[in-house]
């Protein structure tokens, strides 16, 4: 795979916007040093001042939203309104972890589980060092912060290595930082190759490395860090099955599932991708559901009336393209595809396939993209056993007017990091997220992302 070039082009025209040079391994150099050389001026702050920062950031985000909203909507063409919600999810993440975030990196006395033996124990969070982030483009600002925010809270510094073509949001980032108080050198944004990239990985001054991106891209970045002893948190890709039982409210499930599909234009890790519907609600349910995805607008992103752009880039489109016409030849029936603008974007239709069984393209691989597989199943059981063998475990939504069993089967029987229940798959800073399987390790956001990147120090006093 070629590696792509650092710029800006705009997905819903073709428009180059910007260029970035790569920088040379001088540039890197300096900016390594720097965040390694302030992370242990940043740790050793009261944890009450980390906390401000963060707080500061939140409200520095909201003064900015319209901007930067605009520049993440140029670069990979999120609608605008969705660009703006993204800006504002991150205000309330910064917030929320300066609320809540010192309580969680409390010392934990031992007295709890009854340690003997000793006068005083307790473990401490301590901060791990400099991490490597390395972020796509599907939420430039919220994936880069759902990661940099707990870290920089618990007194990590970070640098990150963005996608590409999102060089401009990256930017942005660090200068928000920046502008919110934060000391330079807690995030340093990183124009950096491939080749680049493996030798911070190799770096002995990086500690731990996280990446959300592609499973392939999991693969190879944790056998590089596994090489160093390096930590790795990954949020790969997901195939999310979502399953309607007999007994569901069929138009708020469709209503549901369409939202969950079509949501940033389909680019999203933890969209739903997959329809298991109980035979005897199948015509009822498709029917419903197309008639939302009929209702989809696809176009230009800066339009309020847009609910679907364009793909991020001409290349991911002709992928999937190949899948849908992959898909079809293998058995699979266009049950709907939109109209798209008449324009040199990067915009692909809204495609409903019907008649999709296990074997077929359109259950076994990620469609990153507008495009819904609907998938007749039996039975609950077969649902449940369908959905689970998957090679991904992100998300799962199960559907059903029996609040009860919907939960058991979302607890107990879905192999997968986050199970919901007659509602969308989605991140909240208040609970952890990522996934099993193929996508990926670790986890993100909640009590249990920000002890990622913490050192669990046990002191024993005798």
């Amino acid at each position: 795979m070629s590696e792509l070039e650092p710029a800006s082009i705009n997905p819903a025209t073709g428009e180059r916007l910007r260029s970035f040079a790569s920088f040379t391994d001088a540039e890197l150099e300096g900016r390594v040093a720097r965040a390694h050389a302030q992370q242990r001026d940043w740790a050793a702050r009261p944890l009450a001042e980390r906390a401000d920062a963060l707080r500061a950031l939140g409200a520095h985000l909201r003064t900015i939203r319209g901007e930067a909203a605009a520049t993440m909507t140029a670069e990979m063409g999120k609608p605008l309104a969705q660009a703006q919600g993204e800006l504002d999810k991150c205000a309330w993440l910064c917030e929320w972890l300066a609320e809540h975030g010192p309580a969680m990196l409390a010392d934990e006395p031992r007295s709890r589980v009854a340690v003997e033996g000793s006068q005083r124990s307790y473990v401490a969070h301590r901060p791990m060092g400099l991490l490597l982030a390395i972020m796509p483009w599907n939420f430039p600002w919220w994936q880069a912060l759902r990661f940099a925010a707990p870290a920089l809270l618990a007194g990590n510094t970070a640098l990150l290595k963005h996608a590409p073509n999102t060089t401009g949001c990256a930017l942005a980032i660090e200068a928000a930082l920046l502008a919110a108080g934060f000391p330079e050198g807690c995030l340093e944004t990183l124009v950096a190759s491939h080749g680049q990239v493996a030798g911070l990985i190799a770096d002995r001054r990086v500690r731990g490395v996280t990446l959300t991106g592609s499973t392939r891209a999991g693969r190879s970045v944790a056998a590089l860090a596994g090489q160093h002893l390096k930590k790795t948190v990954l949020e790969l890709g997901g195939s999310d099955p979502y399953l309607i039982l007999p007994d569901a409210d069929l138009d708020h499930a469709a209503a549901v599932c369409a939202k969950a599909r079509l949501f940033n234009s389909g680019q999203t890790c933890v969209a739903a991708k997959r329809f298991l519907v109980c035979e005897p609600v199948a015509e009822a349910f498709t029917e419903a559901f197309l008639a939302q995805l009929r209702a989809a607008v696809v176009g230009d992103p800066t339009d309020p009336t847009t609910t679907v752009g364009p793909l991020a880039r001409a290349d991911l489109r002709a992928g999937l393209e190949d899948q849908v016409e992959r898909s079809v030849a293998a058995g699979a029936r266009v049950l709907h595809r939109s109209e798209v603008p008449d324009s040199p974007g990067a915009y692909h239709p809204v495609v409903a396939l019907g008649s999709v069984d296990e074997t077929n393209p359109a259950a076994r691989e990620e469609l990153f993209g507008p495009v819904a597989a609907i998938m007749t199943v039996r039975d609950e059981a077969h649902a449940v056993a369908v959905a689970n063998r998957s090679d991904y475990g992100l998300g799962a939504a199960v559907f059903s007017r029996d609040v009860e069993r919907a939960e058991a089967i979302a607890r107990d029987q879905l192999d997968a990091g986050a199970c919901f229940v007659n509602g969308m798959v989605r991140s909240d800073p208040r609970v952890p997220f990522g996934g099993v399987k193929d996508s990926g390790y670790g986890r993100e956001l909640g009590r249990h992302g920000m002890l990622e990147w913490v050192n669990a120090k046990t002191v024993w006093v005798d």
